[in-house]
This record gives C-alpha cells, structure tokens and sequence, in this order.
C-alpha cells in the first residue's frame, strides 16, 4: 500500500457497493446475535442498477455532510440523483432509512478496511494500512464518521441498533489490533486496549472528518509515528 495509487473511482465504485453486500457481512461479522433490522433498506436497494444505487448514496451522503440531517429532502435526494421522488420513495421509504442505508454502507466500509489490515504484519504496518486506506477514500469511506453525530435524529431503536454494530465492528476491530498487539509486546502491556483504541482515534478523527489530506502517504505514516512513538525527542 506504500505506493501512489490511482484507484479512487474504483474504491468509490467499491465502497458504495459495500451497501448492499453489507447484510451478508454483518451476518458473518455479528453471529454473535447481533441484530440486522436496520440493514432492510439496504438490502431493498439490490434491484436498481448499480451506477444508480451507488448515485443514491453517494449524492445523498454528500448532502446529508452538506447541510446535516434536518437540512436534506428526499426531494432534493431525488434531484441529485436524477430520479423521480416516487422511484426514490420505491427503494427507501423514508428519510431515515436512505440516511441508514448510508451509515451502514459507511460501516461495513470501516469493518472492511480493519480487517483488511489485520492481514499486514505488526502494528505499525496494520496502522498505516488502516489509516493510509482511509484517507485515501476520502469522502465515501469517512462518511460514517461525519454523520456520527447526525444519529441524534433518528428513531431512539434504530439509533441504538446501529451504535451497537459500531461498537462491535469499528470500535471492536480496533480494540483487537491493540489487543493483539499488546500480546505481541507491541505496545505498553499495562494500557488496556480501550485506552489505546481511544487514543488512536482521537488523533484520526479530525483528520477523517476534515478535508482531505493531500499527501496520504506522508500522513499516514506520521500519525503511526505519532501514535506508537509519541512526540518527544
């Protein structure tokens, strides 16, 4: 991953179609009993052609971004995309289900990019994937995170179901790259894996959240020094 990719169209194409393949991984990421009731509206979206599908998410995660929950139409969603409200209204009944689908899509992107960096060797190179990946699919796969606190508006349930699969596949991912880590004499042994999860994220959540980066590379690999080395001389 150290070199200058080229492929962002592709990891756009990739990420939004992560969407509607997001019921069959949650299934196997939460055997655990983990409920799946608000990935319905994702699996609904399976019949439209893919260049629409991922139109839908795309232009409405950019507005949800934009102007925050309150501040989208499905109206407007509809305009962006080009397609009637009817159609739009076909696939997702409402508001709060097309704003699910695109959180959802969002975390089974996150889940996807931990477990992809799992496969690397040694913390600091599952870091700098992990961080590396993230950066460089910027907005689609950040977006998650910039609607986190837009959950607020949605149906106490439905917010709870999905806080519970975020802890569990981004928070949980995380926590076991620290874990494992720790077992390996990686990182200080007296930390507990939450306290460095926590760390982590606090230098990765403004840079995720913000515009992007325009050295990935270089970002990437500061933030892992940062984090495993500190700041001191």
């Amino acid at each position: 991953m150290r070199g200058r990719p080229n492929h962002t169209s592709a990891l756009q194409s990739w990420f939004w179609r992560s969407a509607e393949k997001s019921c069959a991984a949650f299934q196997s990421l939460s055997a655990g009993g983990l409920r799946l009731s608000t990935l319905e509206s994702v699996a609904s979206s399976a019949a439209l052609p893919a260049s629409t599908r991922e139109r839908i998410l795309s232009e409405g995660a950019q507005l949800f971004v934009a102007r925050g929950y309150h501040g989208v139409s499905m109206r407007e969603v509809a305009a962006a995309v080009g397609v009637t409200k009817p159609a739009l209204y076909h696939h997702y009944a409402d508001k709060e289900g097309l704003f699910l689908a695109i959180l959802n899509g969002a975390l089974a992107g996150l889940a996807g990019v931990t477990e992809i960096s799992k496969q690397q060797i040694g913390l600091r190179a599952q870091l700098y994937a992990l961080i590396h990946a993230l950066l460089i699919s910027a907005p689609q796969q950040r977006v998650g995170l910039q609607l986190a606190g837009e959950l607020k508006h949605v149906s106490a349930e439905r917010r709870a179901d999905f806080e519970q699969r975020y802890r569990k596949l981004w928070m949980g991912g995380l926590s076991e790259l620290m874990s494992t880590a720790a077992e390996r004499g990686e990182v200080r042994a007296d930390l507990p894996s939450a306290v460095l999860t926590r760390a982590l994220l606090g230098l990765l959540y403004p840079l995720v959240s913000g515009a992007p980066s325009p050295d990935p590379e270089g970002t990437a690999q500061a933030l892992v020094s940062l984090f495993l080395d500190g700041a001191g001389k």
